[in-house]
């Protein structure tokens, strides 16, 4: 059996607000753009690199959805961004304004700090302890 994921639905206030914050903030590539019609599009955004799990900016509507934006997880971390290079992505996350929520810490798997996107929701930035030995840098 082949199975993946291919794409996590995300909620957000605004299609292009949210394209432009995880396309120049974060760096990830506009994978999809189709109009679907009556103001609803399937917009796909995807970190770059390996193939990877493409976020799906699903626009909010209605207050249920319009309340659970930035909260999916319930205040835990939602998401996590695996790294090559934890330093040089936590540097110039920093560097755009991406909000991190503690200092970097080191873990038993590697090292990693939250952050926060732009609607309130937490992300894990982390490089695996494999990734960092491959890299001589532990």
């Amino acid at each position: 059996m082949d199975q993946f994921l291919g794409n996590v639905a995300i909620l957000v206030h605004d299609y292009d607000e949210a394209i432009t914050y995880y396309t120049q903030i974060l760096g990830f590539q506009l994978v999809e753009d189709t109009i679907l019609g009556s103001d609803k599009r399937w917009v796909r955004v995807a970190p770059l690199g390996r193939d990877s799990t493409c976020l799906l900016l699903a626009k909010a509507i209605g207050k249920v959805q319009q309340k659970a934006v930035g909260n999916q997880a319930g205040g835990r971390v939602f998401l996590f961004l695996h790294s090559d290079d934890f330093w040089r992505d936590y540097h110039r996350y920093r560097e755009r304004g991406v909000m991190f929520l503690e200092e970097p810490r080191k873990e038993p798997y590697g090292v990693v700090a939250v952050f926060q996107d732009l609607y309130g929701n937490r992300w894990d930035l982390l490089q695996m302890r494999d990734d960092e030995n491959k890299n001589g840098k532990e």
